[in-house]
């Protein structure tokens, strides 16, 4: 029996998200003084501008009442939906072929979505079960596919054309979809609570990139490009890792996550 697609109006919320760049996305700067990576600066920079505004109205005011939650609920909500992103770090270890990290990502979700309580204490990790962080778009990347220009997508931030439609395949590995497809409204609630935990984790971090540049859309762009191809090669530094220093401090205030 094939099994049932869930319903929810999220993935194709996210397929108009990146039509619209399909549409829009060509406005570009003059060739002296576009960047190698981000051919599309002038769509680019609008868009950050929006997505900044949307940030300040609404997503910084409430990560900042999320921080105001006891701490054993912040670590426990954080633990729960990285429990359910294991299941897609498994798969795409599994496209990748790094099939021991595989194993050691089911093992942390049987572990955690038991004995864990649904994944909200992290008892993988204290026995010695690392927790990986993997998606489509490094997928890709392993397998030779290109990152292609640089984009910002309304709503959701920093990509680049290759990141970008992965995402859909990141939402088809993730349970949620499945284990509430008859939810639609349960779904859209849980995936707002993850985005502003992902908000209130970065709270802070925005000095940080000032660091990297005066132009907060430059600092964003430079640091976020270097950190997937960080991803991609498994931590493996380049030549050109200019900022790798400042992208580990990033990693641990999870600025991206």
């Amino acid at each position: 029996m094939r099994p049932d697609i869930p319903r929810s109006p999220l993935p194709r919320m996210l397929a108009l998200v990146i039509l619209f760049f399909g549409l829009f996305g060509c406005a570009s700067v003059a060739a002296v003084d576009r960047h190698a990576s981000d051919p599309f600066e002038r769509y680019n920079r609008a868009v950050f501008a929006f997505n900044q505004g949307f940030d300040r109205t609404v997503l910084k005011p409430a990560a900042k009442g999320y921080r105001r939650l006891p701490d054993p609920i912040q670590t426990g909500i954080g633990n729960f939906f990285g429990n359910m992103a294991d299941v897609r770090n498994a798969v795409n270890n599994l496209f990748q072929g790094k099939f021991e990290n595989a194993a050691t990502d089911t093992g942390r979700i049987i572990l955690n979505t038991t004995v864990g309580v649904v994944g909200m204490i992290d008892v993988a990790s204290s026995v010695g079960l690392p927790k990986h962080q993997e998606d489509f778009g490094q997928t890709l990347g392993i397998w030779g596919v290109p990152a292609g220009p640089y984009l910002q997508i309304p709503f959701l931030g920093p990509s680049t054309l290759r990141d970008a439609p992965a995402l859909v395949v990141d939402w088809y590995t993730h349970p949620a979809p499945y284990v509430l497809q008859d939810y639609s409204e349960v779904l859209i609630g849980l995936a707002a609570v993850g985005i502003v935990q992902l908000r209130a984790s970065a709270l802070g971090s925005e000095d940080l990139l000032g660091t990297i540049s005066e132009d907060p859309y430059v600092a964003l762009r430079e640091a976020w490009l270097q950190r997937r191809e960080f991803l991609v090669r498994d931590g493996a530094p380049a030549d050109d890792d200019l900022w790798l220093d400042e992208l580990e401090m990033l990693e641990q205030e999870e600025v991206f996550r």
